[in-house]
């Protein structure tokens, strides 16, 4: 191994440099981008090491040993000072620096449609309109990568077993993630964030339905025609029945075909794989 040494001034706060944490893969260095995560099928190993100085105050990385989940816990809590506690609302579910996860009650609210190319029968949507409507409660997750959405069966605080249903707001792509087109996103993923996140679901102009959604309602019309009559009758409870759990399989849809069993996806289930 190379002699790794580097230059070091201690800072305003009186911090000290004292140890150094290897990570080693089986990829090349030219295949890794600066401090990103090796894939999962990746092989990896880390060291810890003291960190000593010689007579002229130059340090340098000694001889380490075995990167410990001991050794995580300690550096994570000594990092973890500086995060500044927050309460978490009683809608919050998950609240970690890569993920915030959150329940939106069942209710009526405004919603904006602009349908880019509307059926001949509709009655309340045929034009741009902003027009009150009952929305099912909802499943927000919200990542570094994007913001998932779904829609939840029971108007109550949902658990890890809870089921989870196709949401029915037409921004929204089959596989739950929002389609943000222009609508402008978070630039910080916490607490304070939730009204802008919220803001992007309920409060952007619906045009059509993504590809696929509307296989995700049951019964005739579709979203569309769906949205339109629970306007034109001023409903004010959305009928969640409508709405097929999430992920769904479309196998077993069409005549001679093999039925599938499909596992319900769950709340902690999609939390479990939204994590980065």
């Amino acid at each position: 191994m190379s002699d790794h040494s580097t230059h070091f001034e201690a800072s305003g706060d009186g911090l000290v440099l004292t140890n150094a944490i290897l990570l080693y893969t089986n990829q090349a260095p030219r295949h890794l981008k600066p401090y990103a995560a090796s894939p999962v099928d990746t092989a990896a190993f880390a060291s810890i090491h003291a960190v000593e100085f010689g007579g002229d105050g130059q340090p340098t990385i000694a001889a380490g040993s075995p990167l410990t989940r001991a050794h995580l816990r300690q550096w994570s809590e000594a990092l973890g000072r500086t995060v500044v506690p927050e309460l978490l609302p009683a809608n919050v579910l998950v609240a970690h620096p890569e993920m915030l996860a959150w329940w939106v009650p069942a209710q009526v609210r405004p919603a904006y449609f602009a349908l880019s190319d509307p059926p001949a029968d509709l009655h309340a949507l045929a034009a741009r309109t902003t027009v009150p409507v009952p929305y099912p409660p909802h499943l927000l997750i919200a990542t570094r990568g994007g913001l998932g959405v779904y829609a939840l069966l029971a108007n109550e605080r949902p658990g890890a077993e809870t089921p989870v249903l196709h949401s029915p707001i037409l921004n929204v792509f089959v596989d739950g993630r929002l389609c943000w087109g222009n609508i402008p996103k978070p630039r910080v993923l916490g607490i304070a964030s939730i009204p802008a996140y919220e803001s992007a679901v309920f409060d952007s102009w619906s045009t059509h339905p993504n590809p696929g959604q509307d296989w995700t309602v049951r019964g005739k019309g579709g979203l569309v025609r769906l949205w339109d009559d629970l306007a034109a009758r001023a409903a004010t409870r959305f009928p969640v029945s409508r709405l097929k759990p999430f992920g769904k399989s479309k196998a077993g849809q069409g005549r001679g075909t093999r039925k599938t069993s499909v596992c319900a996806v769950t709340v902690g289930g999609l939390i479990a794989r939204s994590r980065v």
